[in-house]
């Protein structure tokens, strides 16, 4: 996308998402998405306005009704007056680039509802679950006024559990008969899980699954004060069970609060952020030195043993 026109400010634009208009708030999402060259004076205005919305990362393996229980989720919080954002990440289409799946086509309950803004981001390949550009839209749906925003990831299996570093409370949805009660006792599933969901709850095995969840998590160490991840069941397509998680979720959000563990996970947090388009800085200057003189330079230099490559390095980062 081009940079933003001179008749349409970043200053109109925040204001208008401030103000709940939809395409504004879909305008700057863009721009994040296509990293505009406004990017930073985007940023700078939507900064002093963000650190409100409670961010919940929904999770799960395909299949266990990620989607269904994340529409259930805006249901609920919007039936408790709670202004939602949904950031729904989803694989990219190999021709357009784009998310594969459309929000319109699974959240049409809430398509009409001004209290709701539903985002699909393509994931564009990158690991984790998550879009690249994830945390500078949760930017955005947090200044524009969001009580919750619901960040759903692509549901790749165990490896995605980059939602822990984004999410203020990760809830991860399992289900009876996927073998999902042993597949949670693997590394990185019971670590950045605060809540768990076995879902499809009218299924024959949900209790038996509950129970294996119950047992695992009762083996972790954890200090006296520490939060116990509860383990709740639901069934998503009638709502059942699903106030019961919106309550766990307020729940967890107000010991986190109370232990100071809400600071130290947004700080962690935004030092990821930064050291992540730190690095995409530098990339990209990298980028431009395809044909520089200098690189060949340097390349000469080792080839004729007056250098070696991690010199080469070196003098090159340098100079960037």
């Amino acid at each position: 996308m081009s940079p933003i026109s001179r008749a349409t400010s970043v200053a109109d634009l925040v204001q208008q998402a401030r103000d709940g208009q939809p395409r504004a708030v879909a305008r700057l999402i863009s721009l994040v998405e296509d990293r505009s060259p406004s990017l930073g004076e985007v940023s700078a205005a939507l900064t002093p306005l963000v650190g409100h919305a409670h961010v919940v990362g929904i999770t799960g393996s395909p299949g266990v009704g990620k989607s269904t229980s994340t529409s259930a989720l805006v249901t609920a919080l919007r039936a408790a007056g709670r202004r939602v954002g949904v950031l729904a990440v989803d694989p990219t289409s190999p021709f357009s680039g784009g998310a594969l799946l459309g929000d319109r086509v699974r959240m049409q309950d809430h398509a009409l509802d001004d209290g709701v803004y539903i985002r699909s981001m393509a994931s564009r390949g990158h690991l984790g679950g998550l879009s690249a550009t994830a945390p500078q839209a949760l930017r955005v749906l947090d200044a524009a006024g969001c009580d919750v925003v619901l960040v759903e990831t692509v549901g790749v299996g165990q490896s995605e559990v980059e939602i822990a570093g984004l999410a203020d409370t990760t809830l991860v949805l399992l289900a009876p008969g996927m073998g999902d009660g042993i597949q949670a006792a693997k590394a990185g599933i019971l670590e950045i899980g605060d809540v768990f969901v076995v879902n499809k709850a009218d299924r024959e095995g949900a209790q038996s699954t509950r129970r294996e969840l119950r047992s695992v998590i009762g083996m972790a160490d954890r200090g006296d004060d520490a939060w116990r991840p509860p383990v709740l069941l639901t069934t998503a397509t009638t709502g059942d069970g699903v106030d019961e998680v919106v309550q766990a979720v307020a729940d967890h959000h107000r010991h986190l609060d109370a232990s100071g563990e809400l600071v130290r996970r947004r700080l962690v947090r935004t030092r990821r952020e930064i050291e992540a388009l730190a690095l995409l800085e530098v990339s990209s200057r990298f980028a431009h030195l395809s044909g520089d003189a200098r690189l060949d330079t340097l390349a000469q230099q080792v080839l004729d043993g007056e250098s070696d490559p991690f010199a080469a390095a070196a003098t090159l980062v340098e100079h960037l």
